[in-house]
Formats: C-alpha cells, sequence, structure tokens
C-alpha cells in the first residue's frame, strides 16, 4: 500500500479568518467543487459516516476526504484502504482548522477533478465552530451514545450547521435518548438544519442525507461527472 501522504498545517497568518474564507469558497465555486465540513466530538462515527456516505454516491460525483487531526494517520489509511482520495492534515497541537489551513490541505490534495471534498475536522464539540474553514457546508455528527441534551451544552456547533447527522440510531433501545427531544434541542439552537437520523452501520437514513448532498450541489449549479472511484 502507498505511503500516506501526510502536510503539516502552518496557522494562519491573517488577521480576517472569515474574509479569507469567503475567498476559499469562491476560489472552490470556480473549480466547481463543494467543500463539506463534518464536526462532531471523538467517537461519534464521523469517519464510518464518510465511507457510508461515498459508498452510496461514488457511482454519482468524485468524492475527495480531508482528515484533519492533532496527529496519527488512522483515519487517512482507512479512507486509502477503501480506494477513496484523501490526505492527512495534522494541525500542530490545535483542535481545528481555519480557512488558511483548509487552502494548504485542498492545494495538496488537488480538487480538479473531484465534485465534493469532505473535510473529517478534528474531534471536538467546541473549537472547530469557532472557524470558518471555508467550506459551502456545516454538518454535525452526534451519536445516540453521547446523550440528547448535547446541543444544550454545545451550542455554537449546532448554531453553525447546516445539517445534524444522529448518528448510531441502532443503539437507541440501549441508551436513554429522546429522538422527539433531542430534535426539539436542535431547532431550538437553529430552525433552519436539516436533521437525518442515520446508521453508519445499517445504512438506515444514509440515502436521504446523500440526497440531500445533491440537492446542494443542485443548488450551486455543480457539474455532474461519472465517477470510477472505488469503494
Amino acid at each position: 500500500m502507498d505511503k500516506v501522504k501526510i502536510i503539516q498545517v502552518k496557522k494562519s497568518i491573517l488577521e480576517d479568518n472569515d474574509q479569507d474564507a469567503n475567498k476559499l469558497r469562491e476560489e472552490l465555486n470556480q473549480d466547481e467543487t463543494i467543500y463539506i465540513n463534518v464536526m462532531s466530538s471523538p467517537g461519534s462515527g464521523k469517519t464510518s459516516i464518510i465511507l457510508k456516505t461515498i459508498e452510496y454516491l461514488h457511482n454519482k460525483i468524485h468524492i475527495g476526504v480531508m482528515e484533519a487531526d492533532i496527529d496519527s494517520d488512522v483515519d487517512a489509511r482507512t479512507m486509502q484502504e477503501h480506494g477513496i482520495k484523501t490526505i492527512q492534515v495534522h494541525t500542530g497541537g490545535m483542535c481545528h482548522l481555519d480557512a488558511e489551513m483548509s487552502r494548504q490541505g485542498l492545494n495538496e490534495l488537488a480538487t480538479d477533478d473531484l465534485d465534493v471534498v469532505i473535510l473529517e475536522n478534528v474531534g471536538n464539540l467546541v473549537c472547530p465552530a469557532e472557524f470558518d474553514t471555508g467550506a459551502h457546508v456545516n454538518v454535525v455528527v452526534l451519536s445516540v451514545p453521547e446523550g440528547d441534551d448535547k446541543p444544550l451544552k454545545y451550542p455554537l456547533i449546532f448554531e453553525k450547521c447546516d445539517a445534524v447527522l444522529i448518528n448510531k440510531i441502532d443503539a437507541m433501545p440501549i441508551f436513554d435518548f429522546d429522538m422527539k427531544r433531542v430534535k426539539e434541542h436542535i431547532l431550538k439552537r437553529n430552525p433552519k438544519a436539516a436533521i437525518f437520523p442515520v446508521s453508519a452501520t445499517s445504512g438506515e437514513g444514509v440515502k436521504m442525507w446523500c440526497d440531500w448532498i445533491l440537492n446542494q450541489m443542485c443548488q450551486t449549479d455543480r457539474r455532474d461527472r461519472p465517477s470510477d472511484q472505488e469503494v
């Protein structure tokens, strides 16, 4: 197996990250690439959800993945084993990516042949929400074992997101998790958030989530290139 490519991103030197993020989005628009930022706490199932998403969409669009971690290349190796174009980004101890860090990673990944790039952000419910990465779409993965109170405890990340994936719904009988209550908590923070109960294990709910992604692409007039990506 080829060695995983790892880059050490440098801290952004731009004072206005929001301005840089807007510029990055414009650059990605020119490349006709949609950038999806996936955030969550560690262990929520981000990697599994991304794999399931690509499994469903691989014959429809080209997808690349950018894995952000403080250290290791575990997740990038997992993507690579499934034939997915990927790059590992080490954040130098920081618990988030900003727009300039994203640009460095995207440049190394190369987006010319990609319709979608999915960023698996550093596992954290606080820091990633505070920095605009330049993504077109921000997504939060909340797993059933974490509890239905997280939108109340970590409001910003839910306020900033466009969609929430409630993962591991097959484990609901084991945990004290109320789906109606968590949806109320999420919509209290963000009335516009799209909510998708899913299981990365069984695939339940993944089609609806993937159809939502395709709809986001249609809204931005992105091209529909055939894909030969293997999953």
